[in-house]
This record gives C-alpha cells, structure tokens and sequence, in this order.
C-alpha cells in the first residue's frame, strides 16, 4: 500500500531510514532492507555530503523503487533557489519518487552518524512555488512539462515544546497545513508525556503527525544528544537504565518499545532512526508489535 493511502486509511505507518551509499555498496542497503520486507510502510533517503562527497539521493530512491520499496526522497529548502528545487524534484519523479520530505538543511541524525540537529523550519513560499507549478505540469517560468508531478510530502516540525509550542511554530504549521502537507515528522521523542501535551497543541492542523524514534544502544549515545543537542533531551531513566544493563541490546529494545507503545493511541505513526542498527531493527520491530508477519 501507498504511503499516502496508509495516510488517508489512518492507519499507523512505521518508516525508515538509509543513508545514499558511499563506501558501502548498493546492494548491502537492500540486503539489509530485506530483513524488514513488508514491515515498514516507507524508506526515508537524506541528502548527504561527507568530506565534499555529495552522494547520490535520487539515484538511491531509484534503487529502492527498483527492489520493491517506497522511497522518501528528503531534501531541503534553505540553500536552494526555486530553480534547484524544482531540476531535484523533477529529477526525483522521474524515477517514480512519490513521496518527499522537506526541511531547511540537511544537519540530521542520519544512518550511523551522529551530527547536529537541525532547526525544523520548512521555507514554504519556495516550496509551495515549485509544487504549485509542477501540479498543473509547468515549470516555475511557466513551460509546459510533458506531464505533471504530485508528491505526498511531509514537513519537519520541532515537538519539544509541550504545551508551550510557540506562535511561529504554530504558524509555520498552518501555512505547511494549507499549501497541502501530508504528514509532519517531529524532532525525537523519548518523553512520551511531553510529547501527548505537544499533541494537544497541535492537533487542531487535523495532518497526521510521524513520531521519530531514536534506537539508543548506549549510554554514551544518549549523553552525546544532551551534551550536543539539548540538555535534558533523553530521560535520566533511560541513560541509566543503559548504563547499569548487563545485556544492553535487550535494554535499548526494551526502551524502544515502552516509547512506542506510548506512542501509539497518540500519532499515526513513527519514523524509525537505526543509529547503526539497521541489520537489527526487525527485533525492535518484534519487541514493539510492529507489522508482525
């Protein structure tokens, strides 16, 4: 089924992400990928530079489509001119990309990195622009494209906040809302209480809200998000819990899956980020209930 229709169904959709290859080869992305065959609803792929080296996005949403997976292709909005974002997309659509997600720039917790976090804020009138046009088969300085090119897209929001989301969220949120947002992936929940009062809050925009979950492995991961991120981001219980386990695989599944089953009766899905975990993600899928076979 259709990102989009798993979507409109209301049904709780589970994604992922990989990181475009670039030491690794192609085909370990999809070997890993089918350990989970039937069990996520989508695959996120993220623009991604490392040491100058721009990987090939659109070329890897390509190979997930080839083997039978939905791909996200995720850009951003900051740096580019209407023009770049528009030659991305089309570039994208031709390669039977439906589904996009969109932030300002590309500092993300990605595949097994860990990097800054980056400020969840979507330039819409660019993107409305460029969507607008593709929509009706143009381009933004209105020639005719030989067909048209709609996205289910979804936009980054920051879920921090609790009751206290403030106005420039809220409104950020309503202009995402009107030029036609699918779904809003949050920022990494680990306060399952926090984040049902964010809920609360924003649930007014009537868009399905994607949770992130972070697989956390160690202690020392979990000191690094609030060392470098925000202090405070993970509960002091997980840390110890992580910290005193003697199994600490089985500590981390355990944490995910309380998380996730906070989660549940609160958003309409999760965005899964494996940190490194990707050939094991199907036990965290089991310990969570997710999409069992």
């Amino acid at each position: 089924m259709k990102l989009k229709e798993s979507l409109e169904e209301k049904r709780f959709v589970v994604t992922s992400e990989v990181q475009p290859p670039n030491d690794e080869e192609p085909k370990e992305i999809i070997k890993k990928l089918e350990l989970v065959r039937g069990r996520v609803d989508a695959v996120t792929v993220p623009e991604l530079e490392i040491e100058g080296i721009v990987a090939d996005t659109v070329k890897t949403c390509e190979l997930l489509k080839q083997n039978r997976f939905e791909a996200i292709y995720q850009t951003t909005t900051r740096e580019k001119n209407r023009l770049q974002i528009q030659r991305d997309l089309l570039r994208a659509h031709k390669t039977g990309v439906e589904n996009l997600l969109v932030f300002t720039e590309d500092y993300r917790i990605t595949g097994d990195s860990l990097q800054e976090m980056m400020f969840f804020h979507v330039d819409s009138g660019k993107l409305s622009s460029v969507l607008d046009h593709l929509r009706k088969g143009q381009t933004v300085d209105g020639k005719e494209l030989a067909r048209k090119a709609e996205f289910t897209f979804g936009a980054g929001v920051e879920s921090k906040w609790g009751n206290n989301v403030p106005g420039l969220e809220m409104k950020e949120m309503e202009e995402m809302t009107r030029i036609g947002s699918g779904y809003f992936l949050t920022t990494p929940v680990f306060d399952v209480g926090l984040f049902e009062k964010f809920m609360k809050q924003v649930s007014t925009f009537g868009v399905p809200v994607i949770a992130e979950v972070m697989i956390l492995r160690t202690a020392g991961i979990a000191q690094f998000l609030n060392r470098h991120l925000k202090s405070g981001l993970v509960p002091d219980w997980i840390i110890r819990k992580l910290a005193k386990a003697p199994d600490r695989q089985k500590a981390s599944i355990e944490i995910f899956a309380e998380i996730v089953s906070g989660l549940k009766d609160l958003c309409q899905g999760i965005h899964i980020i494996t940190v490194g975990a990707e050939d094991k993600l199907r036990y965290y899928l089991d310990a969570a209930k997710l999409k069992r076979l």
